[in-house]
C-alpha cells in the first residue's frame, strides 16, 4: 500500500479575483467565500442566496459589485468534490484513494484585532476517488454528471475536456477553525509576498512562497504528513 501523501492548494475569493478576501473573526472561525464564477454555469448560488455558517450572506463579506454574481463553488462542502481543467489537474492526477487534498485560503479580520491578514489551511479531503473526464466513456460520463452535479465546473456544462475531479470521503470537511500557516516575506523584488512561516516549514517539510496556487506543494515525508493530520485534527471541535 502506497505511503499516504498530502497536496496543499489555494481556493477561494482572493484580491486578484473577487477584489476581497474571505474574514476570519474573533474566536478563530471564518467564512469560505468562494471565486465569481466566469463562466455560464446553470443552478449556480449567488453570494447573495447563500447563508453562512455565521448566520450572514455571504453578500455581506463581498464587494458591492458582486453581491448579486454567482459564484464558482470550488471546493464544495456539500458532497465534496473539486475539480479543475487547468495545469493544476496534474496535481491533481498524482492523489489516490487514502491522501489528503487541503485547501488553504486568503484570509482577513473581520471585527477583530486577534487575526492578521494571512494563508489559513481552511479544510481537506480525505481523498476516496480522482476522475478523469477525458478518460470516461459516453456512458460514465453521462454518470459522472450526475453524481457530480453539485461541482462547480459540472455546473457549467460546456465542455469536460481536461477535467479532473477530486471527490472526498470519511472526514473530509470545512474546518471549524483556521490554521495560520503563512507570514510576510519579501519576494526577490523585495514585495512583501505570503511564504511558508517558519513553524510550518519545521511540521510540514516544505518552505518558500505559497501566495499562487500554482505550482501547489506536496506534503510526502511520512512523519510531516503525521503532523498534518495532527494539525488538522486540532482544528475540528
Amino acid at each position: 500500500m502506497a505511503a499516504m501523501k498530502a497536496l496543499l492548494l489555494r481556493v477561494g475569493i482572493d484580491k486578484g479575483c473577487g477584489g476581497t478576501l474571505s474574514p476570519i473573526f474573533d474566536d478563530g472561525s471564518f467564512e469560505f467565500v468562494p471565486i465569481p464564477e466566469s463562466f455560464p454555469a446553470p443552478g449556480a448560488a449567488t453570494y447573495n442566496d447563500r447563508i453562512g455558517r455565521k448566520g450572514k450572506r455571504l453578500s455581506a463579506y463581498v464587494p458591492s459589485s458582486i453581491k448579486n454574481a454567482p459564484m464558482h463553488e470550488d471546493p464544495e462542502f456539500l458532497t465534496c468534490t473539486y475539480g479543475d481543467p487547468t495545469l493544476k489537474r496534474y496535481y491533481l492526477l498524482k492523489l489516490v484513494k487514502g491522501d489528503l487534498l487541503v485547501f488553504y485560503a486568503g484570509l482577513q479580520p473581520f471585527a477583530t484585532a486577534k487575526y492578521n491578514e494571512a494563508l489559513y489551511i481552511i479544510g481537506y479531503f480525505d481523498v476516496d476517488n480522482v476522475i478523469e473526464f477525458n478518460k470516461l466513456s459516453e456512458a460514465e460520463l453521462t454518470e459522472s454528471l450526475q453524481r457530480y452535479s453539485h461541482n462547480a465546473h459540472v455546473k457549467r456544462r460546456n465542455s469536460f475536456r481536461d477535467l479532473v475531479v477530486v471527490t472526498g470521503a470519511g472526514d473530509s470537511k470545512l474546518l471549524d477553525k483556521a490554521i495560520l500557516i503563512s507570514q510576510k516575506k519579501p519576494d526577490r523584488r523585495g514585495r512583501p509576498m505570503n511564504a511558508l512561516s517558519p513553524e510550518m516549514e519545521t511540521l510540514l517539510g516544505i518552505s518558500g512562497f505559497i501566495q499562487r496556487s500554482i505550482p501547489p506543494r506536496f506534503v510526502a515525508e511520512q512523519q510531516n504528513v503525521r503532523n498534518l493530520v495532527a494539525l488538522l485534527a486540532s482544528a475540528r471541535l
